[in-house]
């Protein structure tokens, strides 16, 4: 969903697993207040919340608020647009990265069954 062009706009996501309010912020290219705001209307942003209701943002998070800028932003979707397109297609990219995933593991777990046999 994301395009490759707006996609080079924004930064590369580190390899961390938790991200603060503030490098999301920089990584998205949105203010803190709007991500918390979006918090608030997209049910798929879900930062986990430690000590004081500090936000740690994982990966999955920070993909989700680049694909909610850019249906806001880029193609001028409505945020009730944007959440209805996310719920649409968000349950048929999940299906199908499970059903790859599901089968990378079977290939996996059969190359390993052939060298057990051997």
């Amino acid at each position: 969903m994301l395009e490759a062009a707006n996609n080079n706009e924004l930064p590369p996501i580190p390899a961390k697993r938790y991200f603060t309010i503030g490098e999301v912020s920089e990584l998205c290219g949105v203010k803190p207040h709007v991500l918390r705001y979006w918090e608030q209307e997209f049910p798929q942003v879900k930062p986990v919340k430690r000590r004081g209701n500090r936000r740690y943002y994982q990966r999955q998070d920070v993909i989700i608020i680049r694909q909610i800028r850019s249906l806001l932003y880029e193609q001028g979707f409505t945020i009730g647009g944007a959440r209805q397109r996310l719920s649409g297609e968000g349950a048929k990219e999940d299906l199908n990265q499970s059903q790859q995933v599901i089968h990378q593991v079977r290939l996996e777990l059969e190359e390993i069954y052939h060298l057990l046999r051997r």
